[in-house]
């Protein structure tokens, strides 16, 4: 009786313990399908809110004035909106100005003065710009930005302080200009550009149109509506994850070269049908030191939730506050010179063309004498890789003396076949030596010097995959 009494309990508790798993796996998987359907309703929730946010932000082609910024006094500023100075005022700015007046004359003001000029994208580079602008002369100025002040712009945006934070960007800049200005004709427009609203936002009569944006479907439909209604226009390329300030230059867009933004718009404009005649303020550096930051395991799943509206960037992009300055400047400085009559002619780094064809045709002698020595291929190295290796791998420098005058370029290691990443800078007379070791490199050179020429050629590994 005892035996049967144990087996009968034995099998109640192992019921018992059926129930309990039983249970417990169906309240897992009902929290599961709970969270799992919170989850998917949070992420419509985020995608009908940016949706119904760029909705806002996108221009109503039927309204007669643009957005408005919230400041209760935006009219709207074209190339005939009047400025009215006091005869004190008048004396007030020709003072706050005289230095710009000595040096473009009254001529060369007055067409400054006359001028109308529209920024589009206010961050780092056109607070610049539009800066510059308006304490030159220009006084009636539209600026164009959905995007808003936040912590992390004071370290670029030249209106940002604390007391910004929050309000949108051309609020923010319409602002500290009427403290410096205060009779000037700021529109500060609070919209996305597009295509559609294009017209209207670029409407006026404007001397010249800065584009500042930094989304490239948005920046192309930008230049190729003022490429086909005759507006003039320069625009910023890339100034994030850059820190060489000689490498930044002004440009026709099709003259651009070792700048991974410049080659992305330069082939999809040439496929609109543009191929030059667009202006560019670039920088040639490559961008190798740092990478994007990465997406957080929660982002990764799916990346598009967290951009900050459909089709923008997610990954965040370091910046040097200082460099999206220089391009601000830099795009100021040529708009305010053609404004005034005084144009320049931007020296690009290609006028150092003739040096790197000598440099390939120096190359191309010294690879037939191991093709002959060797019965190896010619040389497969253009003129733009030879300007790549002498200006970005080796700095313009000789790799052994870093003497800067009679370079050329050579094989590292005579075993291996010439490419970028076997391709050294040296003086004519260091080259000459270098051919005729019988060694390898370790053995003949110091071992700093063999460090620092394989560190840069790992380097250029990295940096060959950005061209």
């Amino acid at each position: 009786m005892t035996a049967y009494m144990e087996r009968l309990s034995r099998v109640f508790s192992d019921n018992r313990m059926q129930l309990v798993a039983t249970a417990l796996v169906a309240s897992a998987a009902t929290a599961s399908v709970m969270w799992g359907a919170r989850r998917s309703r949070r992420r419509r929730r985020a995608r009908d809110l940016k949706r119904e946010t760029l909705d806002s932000l996108l221009f109503d082609s039927d309204y007669d004035t643009l957005s408005d910024s919230g400041s209760g006094n935006n009219e709207a500023v074209d190339k005939h909106t009047p400025v009215a100075l006091t005869p004190n005022e008048e004396s007030l700015f020709q003072e706050q100005l005289a230095r710009h007046y000595a040096f473009f004359g009254q001529e060369g003001m007055a067409r400054l003065r006359d001028s109308f000029v529209v920024v589009v994208g206010a961050g780092g580079v056109g607070s610049w710009a539009a800066m510059m602008l308006l304490r030159s002369g220009v006084q009636r100025i539209r600026i164009i930005d959905f995007d808003q002040v936040t912590l992390s712009s004071l370290n670029r945006h030249v209106a940002a302080t604390r007391g910004t934070v929050g309000i949108s960007k051309v609020e923010a800049l319409k602002r500290s200009f009427l403290e410096i200005v205060p009779h000037a004709k700021i529109e500060a427009c609070v919209a996305l550009f597009s295509a559609a609203a294009a017209s209207n936002l670029l409407s006026g009569e404007p001397d010249y149109v800065l584009d500042c944006i930094d989304n490239m479907d948005t920046k192309l439909e930008l230049l190729n509506y003022c490429r086909n209604n005759d507006l003039q226009v320069i625009s910023a390329m890339g100034a994030g994850m850059k820190s060489d300030p000689s490498r930044v230059q002004i440009a026709d867009i099709g003259d651009t070269f070792e700048d991974p933004m410049s080659r992305a718009v330069r082939r999809r404009l040439k496929a609109l049908g543009i191929q030059s005649g667009i202006k560019v303020v670039y920088s040639s550096e490559k961008p190798g030191k740092v990478q994007l930051l990465s997406l957080s395991e929660s982002q990764k799943e799916d990346p598009g939730d967290f951009s900050v509206l459909p089709d923008f960037r997610v990954r965040i992009v370091p910046v040097l506050g200082t460099m999206p300055a220089m391009f601000g400047i830099a795009m100021g400085t040529h708009v305010l010179t053609e404004l005034a009559g005084f144009p320049t002619e931007p020296l690009a780094v290609k006028g150092r063309h003739a040096l790197y064809t000598r440099l390939q045709r120096d190359l191309g002698n010294r690879e037939y004498a191991v093709s002959a020595e060797h019965g190896g291929p010619q040389l497969h190295m253009s003129t733009d890789d030879c300007g790549y290796m002498l200006e970005e791998i080796w700095r313009g420098k000789s790799a052994i003396s870093g003497a800067t005058d009679r370079l050329a370029l050579t094989r590292w290691r005579r075993s291996q076949p010439m490419s970028t990443s076997n391709c050294v800078c040296m003086t004519k007379a260091e080259a000459d030596k270098h051919d005729k070791l019988d060694c390898a490199p370790e053995e003949y050179y110091s071992p700093d010097t063999v460090k620092f020429i394989e560190r840069r050629l790992e380097e250029e590994k990295h940096l060959s995959t950005m061209r």
